[in-house]
């Protein structure tokens, strides 16, 4: 296998185009000439003999191999942030434990970065994990069985007991088919949606944002399917059966099947999905809830 030779700018121009989804904002985010963004990024598709983009009219997004390979890149920041931190210093030998409350969608789209960050810098405190619904980690918080808790806090119900931090707000988009025909419709509106079968998620603190979204309408939203299955919604979506409505958080341009999804931007201004770690009021916290809480506020995206 031929050797790859890529550069750690052009990964840092690779995850600003990515984040931007478009040239023009990556490069004003990195303060680099679009031309000199471009380069990079061929030259890394070149490098890995994948295409990492999509491009079109409105700016760019990620190819299946392009997820693959920003997964990867922003692992590769995180080491060499990590590695410049600790030029000089012994490993840190802090023990202990922290018993940290997560909802599946925390699980599954936000987490393993971060704990696989706090076991590289802090390998002798142990995490406890427990995940549950949203109510029932506000609970276990404000009973002290959890030291800090990882979910979506926009919703949060126990606001006098409980203290949040947002550390992630996530815009809610349109997912359409590519054949659907308001796939290149240019400032789409709530009210092209209005009749359209909708593949509504029961998924974890996600279960309502539909309904939420749609009670500026006198009528529900005319839901053709309700799943828990992210996969399951991503399907029907790619296949036509259906519009939703989600986070940018759990979007996937792909389903399992290889059917692509377009996530469109709505001219009204949906509600964010913010994820957010909380703690009970008024809580001392132990060395190791403090040094997770620290680790968190630096994965910050």
């Amino acid at each position: 296998m031929a050797e790859m030779n890529i550069t750690f700018r052009q990964i840092r121009y690779f995850i600003a185009v990515a984040e931007a989804r478009s040239v023009s904002g990556g490069s004003s985010s990195v303060g680099i000439s679009q031309s000199a963004v471009t380069d990079a990024i061929r030259t890394l598709e070149a490098e890995t003999g994948v295409m990492l983009f999509h491009r079109h009219a409105k700016g760019v997004t990620l190819t299946r191999e392009g997820h693959q390979f920003l997964r990867h890149a922003r692992s590769i920041i995180d080491a060499i942030a990590d590695m410049q931190g600790g030029v000089g210093r012994e490993q840190d030998l802090t023990a202990g434990s922290v018993r940290v409350g997560v909802t599946p969608v925390v699980t599954g789209y936000f987490l393993s970065d971060l704990l696989s960050r706090f076991r590289r810098m802090f390998p002798r405190i142990e995490v406890q994990l427990v995940e549950e619904r949203r109510d029932y980690i506000e609970h276990l918080l404000i009973n002290g069985e959890l030291d800090l808790a990882v979910l979506m806090v926009s919703n949060l119900e126990e606001r006098s007991a409980i203290d949040h931090e947002v550390l992630l707000r996530s815009e809610c988009r349109a997912w359409v088919a590519p054949s659907h025909p308001l796939s290149d419709v240019d400032g789409l509106s709530l009210a092209d949606l209005e009749n359209e079968p909708v593949i509504a998620l029961t998924l974890d603190e996600l279960e309502g944002l539909i309904d939420g979204i749609w009670s500026k309408f006198d009528h529900p939203p005319r839901v053709a399917y309700r799943t828990s299955s992210m996969e399951g919604v991503r399907s029907l979506v790619g296949t036509g059966a259906g519009i939703t409505l989600l986070p940018d958080l759990v979007y996937r341009p792909w389903s399992l099947e290889g059917d692509r999804i377009i996530a469109k931007r709505t001219r009204e201004s949906l509600p964010t999905v913010d994820i957010g770690i909380a703690w009970r009021r008024l809580t001392r916290h132990s060395e190791a809830a403090t040094l997770f809480m620290e680790t968190v506020h630096e994965h910050r995206r």
